[in-house]
């Protein structure tokens, strides 16, 4: 019988995600399981409310980036009232995208990621921890423990430039049908710029320079970790002149294509779902059936053209052509980096465009009476969906499909595993009491399932089924 590892939380912020994975007897990872242990339920917490709720009660979803759930939100309540929000409407909402977008890839790569590849300081929260194949020590570690305390400042001031005209972060308030309710003075729009000054020096002296490091020590990484090959967006940073900072489409083995959301499906044979399987979410249903037999999560699994797709910064960087097509650990860390760095010069401009003391918001206060609609961008985690249904000026449906639930997605209803899955397949575990291997893999795609309800048993304990469980404890900032 193949031994098993177990990691559960695998997440170190955000989420209760757990991994399950056989070894062979090489110590290769031979099948892997991604259980998202919770189940989020905002689908029907948002049935028969008014539909302009869901901006606000989407963001709840996840504190990392509700930003982004506003957006989706609003855009598909846009859509069903057949509205153009101004072009200052459009700068000021990729304004306070672009600062959450700055603070979430500063999070992950020092306060997600760095920590499986350097030994913090021995103290909660940085220890217990797995300190296999570590090669980075004295000075070059001190010095990346520095960046990471700063690191803590520095994405604040992200966030506190966002909150200017989002009123308050996380779960911001301005971004609603019609447009922006804030509108920015002169002095307000310097003190952003004050703010992207301190963040864009961080991005060019220290996140840059620590990531082209970290990627030269662990060179290795690049051929680890790689997942199916086709990458999947919907674009994201709408400008007033009506393009795309990052244009929306898909990559698959080198093809590209765009993105017809009519072709998405979700498979639930192995998830906590009673509902049928291969819906298209305009469609979909939210059965919760806990236990079912042969499940093992609460996440659905989304296919294009049952296909599996990875999303994320190295999906967004490959479909726009600036950056290689290539997949691993490394190039996903690279890739995210080199994204920020672009969202920083764009924001700069941006900045420039706001215009003080003029409204960017036409109140609107009915809904339309019957509507289906759609709302797509990309979080940072990658392409995000939000599909509204409205009847009787109510919504009567609506679903979600969040980056993680693509790429931590179990096997679909062919057997076909997830992206994440398939990244850890074939991976070489040195130690299997200390599978840092499988931490790294995991943590370069960033999983995020922040969500409503969290579902556990406390009677049944540990995991007592599994051969092999790490006798040491994968750190959380938690």
């Amino acid at each position: 019988m193949a031994n098993t590892i177990t990691l559960d939380p695998v997440t170190r912020v955000e989420g209760h995600l757990k991994v399950k994975v056989e070894l062979d007897s090489d110590n290769r990872v031979s099948a892997a399981y991604m259980t998202g242990n919770l189940f989020r339920d905002m689908e029907n917490i948002l049935k028969n409310r008014h539909p302009w709720d869901s901006i606000h009660i989407t963001q709840r979803i996840c504190g990392v980036c509700p930003v982004s759930h506003s957006i989706a939100s609003v855009k598909a309540n846009e859509q069903a009232l057949g509205f153009t929000p101004s072009e200052q409407a459009v700068l000021r909402r990729s304004v306070i995208q672009s600062g959450n977008y700055l603070q979430d890839h500063i999070l992950h790569f020092y306060h997600l990621s760095l920590m499986d590849y350097i030994v913090g300081p021995q103290l909660n929260p940085w220890s217990p921890g797995f300190e296999s194949d570590i090669r980075i020590t004295g000075a070059d570690s001190e010095r990346l423990i520095g960046n990471y305390v700063e690191a803590l400042k520095v994405r604040r001031q992200a966030q506190e430039m966002a909150a200017i005209l989002a009123g308050r972060v996380p779960h911001v308030m301005s971004i609603a049908p019609g447009g922006v309710t804030m509108t920015p003075s002169a002095e307000q729009i310097n003190q952003m710029k004050d703010y992207l000054a301190t963040v864009t020096e961080f991005i060019q002296s220290k996140y840059l320079p620590d990531v082209e490091y970290l990627t030269g020590v662990y060179s290795d990484y690049f051929e680890i970790g790689k997942g199916p090959g086709n990458f999947l967006s919907f674009g994201v940073f709408d400008q007033p002149d009506g393009s795309v900072l990052f244009e929306g489409g898909r990559k698959t083995k080198g093809v590209s294509g765009s993105v017809n959301p009519s072709q998405i499906r979700e498979y639930v044979q192995y998830s906590y779902y009673s509902s049928p399987s291969g819906l298209n979410p305009a469609t979909g249903q939210t059965t919760p059936s806990y236990g079912k037999n042969g499940a093992y999560t609460w996440l659905k699994a989304p296919r294009y053209e049952n296909q599996v797709y990875e999303l994320g910064p190295l999906a967004r960087m490959i479909i726009n052509g600036q950056y290689r097509e290539k997949t691993s650990v490394m190039d996903r860390i690279k890739a995210r980096a080199l994204e920020t760095e672009k969202i920083a010069a764009a924001l700069s401009g941006w900045l420039d465009q706001l215009v003080p003391g003029v409204s960017s918001y036409e109140k609107i206060t009915t809904p339309p009476t019957t509507a289906n609609a759609i709302g797509l961008v990309d979080a940072p985690r990658g392409a995000l969906g939000h599909w509204l249904s409205i009847k009787n000026k109510k919504t009567s449906s609506y679903q979600v499909i969040t980056p993680t639930c693509w790429n931590a997605s179990p096997k679909d209803d062919n057997a076909v595993p997830g992206a994440m899955e398939q990244a850890l397949i074939g991976t070489y575990v040195a130690n299997p009491e200390h599978p840092v291997e499988l931490l790294r893999i995991i943590h370069s795609f960033d999983p995020c399932t922040g969500c409503a309800v969290h579902v556990i048993s406390p009677d049944k304990g540990i995991d007592k089924e599994f051969t092999v469980t790490p006798s040491v404890a994968p750190r959380t900032d938690r």
